[in-house]
């Protein structure tokens, strides 16, 4: 397993937020972690990236805990997009490239440029490579996000609501190439989501956190329509169109 999480828990003073949280994902797997919002899927990923730390549990990344890597070796290990992406007036290309920051110490070499160009390449973003981020629309933007994790180079991708504010052929679009991208490298992705119908196109396995505790985990068997009434608080039913399943609301 490329990360291992056993009894991940994490508080404020005011509140509990996450509670004994166990899980692990191999490379080539990707797990959408799902729940309502406030349900603690945000500040896992923060946990697991070190950007908060958790207060017990183990968190086990290659073999190395979590806590033993320094902040540029952890940057090689994992690319994280959150929620709101902020670029500075920059280049699309000058802002992929400056995911190759953990592994330049003096300048920027050719290995740097041409993994930038590869990346790039491989997410159409060629066109754009001159164009300043702060001109492009939000799937494009989003694109630019995931073009500097990769450029990372890391075992881990953890996107933090990767669709949010996009339209529905750029949902598709954006989720398509982490897809694409985690099966082709051998990659791990970890990824928090809402859409539910989005999550059974993608995932691999899944995670339902509830009030901050594992509901259920595991793969397509734990997506039920009473699993999902119970995280959810809402009824629906589990249809089959060509083959695939649709969650649909009761109203």
């Amino acid at each position: 397993m490329i990360l291992s999480v056993n009894g991940l828990s994490f508080k404020y003073p005011s509140h509990q937020v996450l509670k004994d949280i166990d899980f692990n994902i191999a490379k080539g797997e990707c797990l959408a972690i799902l729940g309502t919002n406030g349900a603690g899927k945000s500040t896992l990923l923060k946990c697991l990236n070190r950007i908060i730390r958790h207060q017990s549990g183990d968190v086990i990344i290659d073999g190395k805990q979590l806590t033993s890597y320094g902040r540029t070796e952890l940057a090689k290990k994992i690319g994280y997009v959150s929620q709101s992406v902020r670029f500075a007036h920059s280049t699309v290309f000058d802002a992929v490239l400056l995911g190759r920051k953990p592994y330049i110490q003096w300048d920027v070499t050719d290995k740097d440029l041409q993994i930038v160009q590869s990346v790039m390449q491989s997410l159409g973003l060629e066109e754009y490579a001159m164009r300043y981020v702060d001109e492009l629309s939000g799937g494009e933007v989003q694109k630019v996000s995931i073009a500097r994790a990769l450029a990372q180079q890391p075992d881990i991708l953890m996107f933090d609501e990767p669709t949010s504010n996009l339209d529905l052929k750029n949902q598709l679009e954006v989720i398509h190439i982490i897809k694409k991208i985690v099966g082709e490298q051998q990659l791990s992705a970890i990824v928090t989501m809402h859409d539910l119908n989005l999550a059974l196109r993608f995932a691999d396995k899944y995670m339902m956190i509830k009030n901050g505790q594992v509901f259920a985990a595991g793969g397509s068997e734990v997506m039920t329509a009473e699993n999902i009434a119970q995280v959810y608080n809402v009824k629906v039913s589990i249809e089959y169109y060509n083959d695939l399943p649709v969650i649909v609301p009761i109203c």
